[in-house]
């Protein structure tokens, strides 16, 4: 069954993943569904997600609503990387996490950092300079980092692999794309407070929680249509679109699509 689906949905994704990638893709959105606790969540992380992204050590965090700080939460498998560790990553101007945030910020893009790997842009990817000593007592060895941008173009969420097993190319790049739409989703349902976000920020707060790409599905909605047909226009696959949908939904705090729209028109998200 997994692998009829995956022939039909999977077809733009087997473009760059082979037929056992794209499968584990698959078994990964369909388990990020249930993940309700942190300890689920590493638990997650270690499944299938290990056959795409085979790592020892994950740096994410969130950040939400109106001036509120982003920090990096560790999800790490081996005893070599400590809190210290971390510190040393992120320290202004050397730090390795530091300087892979920026990386993104500034293109957009998936940032590759591995003592082998030539800096510059290379189209899928970005490959900023390194400070080696630093990347050496991180204990981190190599990262594969990429996020998500809020509306008005600051930190959402970012998501940071070290200590991956491989040489890193374009693949980890592409894997990252498809990977932390589903990270940030699960990362908001289980982080503490975030499912009361409606009730401690205020209407112009919550609108600003909104992505561009939530937006345009909620402009969808708006429309009348499914699932199915917005993953069709959008051309993305209808679990995405359906987990951005629950991101909504919560971020809103509404129990539907139709209470969605409401809101989401009276909040100006919607055109008319």
């Amino acid at each position: 069954m997994l692998q009829e689906y995956s022939i039909g949905v999977m077809d733009n994704y087997n473009k760059d993943l082979t037929p056992d990638q794209a499968s584990a893709f698959l078994e990964v959105v369909d388990a990020s569904l249930r993940i309700k606790k942190k300890a689920q969540f590493f638990s997650w992380l270690q499944g299938y997600f290990q056959y795409l992204l085979p790592h020892e050590v994950l740096l994410c965090g969130l950040a939400i609503g109106v001036d509120r700080g982003f920090s990096l939460e560790s999800y790490s498998s081996t005893r070599y990387v400590a809190q210290a560790h971390v510190d040393i990553s992120m320290q202004p101007t050397d730090g390795v996490v530091f300087n892979a945030i920026s990386a993104w910020q500034e293109s957009g893009q998936p940032v590759l950092i591995d003592p082998y790997l030539k800096s510059g842009s290379f189209g899928g990817f970005m490959v900023p300079k390194t400070d080696s000593d630093n990347l050496q007592a991180s204990e981190l060895r190599n990262i594969a980092a990429y996020g998500l941008s809020s509306a008005d173009g600051t930190i959402s969420s970012f998501f940071c692999f070290s200590r991956i097993a491989g040489e890193l190319g374009a693949n980890h790049a592409y894997l990252l794309e498809l990977l932390v739409p589903y990270l940030h989703s699960v990362l908001m349902r289980i982080s503490d407070g975030v499912s009361n976000a409606g009730e401690l920020l205020g209407d112009s707060a919550i609108a600003g929680l909104i992505t561009t790409r939530e937006k345009e599905i909620l402009q969808w909605v708006h429309t009348g249509k499914s699932n199915w047909e917005i993953a069709t226009i959008l051309e993305i696959s209808p679990l995405t679109v359906k987990n951005h949908m629950q991101n909504i939904l919560r971020k809103l705090d509404v129990q539907n699509r139709s209470h969605a729209a409401a809101k989401a028109s009276r909040l100006g998200l919607i055109r008319h």
